[in-house]
């Protein structure tokens, strides 16, 4: 079987995550347990998740030429990532985000975005050799929306199908030329609503939301639905249910990342979006079970076995 070459433009940040008996109201200090510092950062993630489950992965990003930065990319070496487009910005920080994690593995975060906040389309057209050589590429809204346009425009130019994961989602519509060059569209049910105006509390409503979605250009739409499941909807179609996997969550920091990568292998692979999802849906719930971002993430024997067990 072919590897797949999965091509990640995103953010790069440096996760500190304390874990809580509850997450705190304003004003309210709560005592935290367990510390934790690692990779994290919503691009990362993703090409980390791939790079586990045996895709040749490639990242375009940007760091701060600091300690951090220099740990991330020697990580994501470590990782079998190719590095050349993760590029160092002398003038700007590293993104850092800080996380706090309750007992149920509910998280709150807060992002100094750094050196992810200056990824522009130039950046993008220096790369432009690497995306198009991609079998997928996959894209997060953690950087600027002028760097992932030109990504998607450029994959899209060049015949390769494009998976966006609206996070964070603005509160509206995304722009339309985005859209019409984005195969694959994963937002949770948050994001769903944010982007539609639909209220998604079931399957109904994600539905709705991902028919609205689909009509402005994606050829499929999963709406990921936390414990409840994903719903995949391809164009003109009624959406499936993906049921969870079972497992006892630790921390869903990385879930939607873990889902988001495991799907870009997959479809890379020539699966269905639905087959494929039913995969991704077991990675995302193995990285919930454990903590941290990309600490979390699991290998394919993991994920195949888990499958298996199920």
């Amino acid at each position: 079987m072919k590897t797949p070459h999965v091509v990640v433009v995103g953010s790069s940040n440096t996760d500190m995550v304390v874990k809580t008996s509850h997450l705190p109201k304003p004003g309210e200090t709560v005592v935290g347990g367990t510390f934790v510092m690692a990779p994290g950062g919503k691009g990362a993630n993703q090409a980390a998740a791939a790079a586990r489950l045996g895709a040749k992965t490639t990242f375009i990003a940007k760091v701060g030429d600091d300690l951090f930065g220099r740990q991330a990319v020697a990580g994501y070496q470590q990782e079998g990532i190719d590095t050349r487009w993760v590029l160092r910005d002398p003038h700007r920080a590293t993104g850092v985000a800080l996380i706090l994690v309750d007992d149920r593995g509910e998280n709150m975060i807060s992002v100094a975005s750094g050196a992810n906040e200056a990824l522009s389309p130039d950046d993008i057209d220096h790369a432009a050799e690497a995306i198009r050589s991609a079998d997928i590429v996959v894209m997060q809204l953690e950087t600027p929306l002028p760097a992932v346009c030109r990504a998607a425009e450029i994959a899209a130019s060049a015949g390769v199908p494009v998976i966006l994961d609206p996070a964070p989602a603005p509160s509206g519509p995304l722009p339309a030329g985005l859209l019409r060059h984005v195969t694959y569209l994963k937002p949770n049910e948050s994001e769903a609503e944010r982007l539609t105006g639909v209220a998604v509390a079931d399957q109904a409503s994600a539905q709705a939301a991902a028919d609205r979605l689909l009509a402005a250009g994606p050829k499929c739409v999963v709406v990921t639905l936390g414990a409840r499941g994903a719903l995949v909807v391809e164009q003109a179609g009624r959406g499936l249910m993906v049921p969870p996997h079972p497992v006892s969550a630790v921390d869903s920091t990385a879930a939607g990342d873990a889902f988001c990568g495991a799907w870009a292998v997959a479809l890379a692979r020539g699966e269905s979006p639905l087959a494929a999802a039913r995969f991704a849906a077991v990675a995302g719930a193995l990285a919930a079970s454990r903590i941290g971002a990309q600490p979390s993430l699991p290998t394919e024997e993991e994920v195949r076995r888990a499958a298996s067990c199920a």
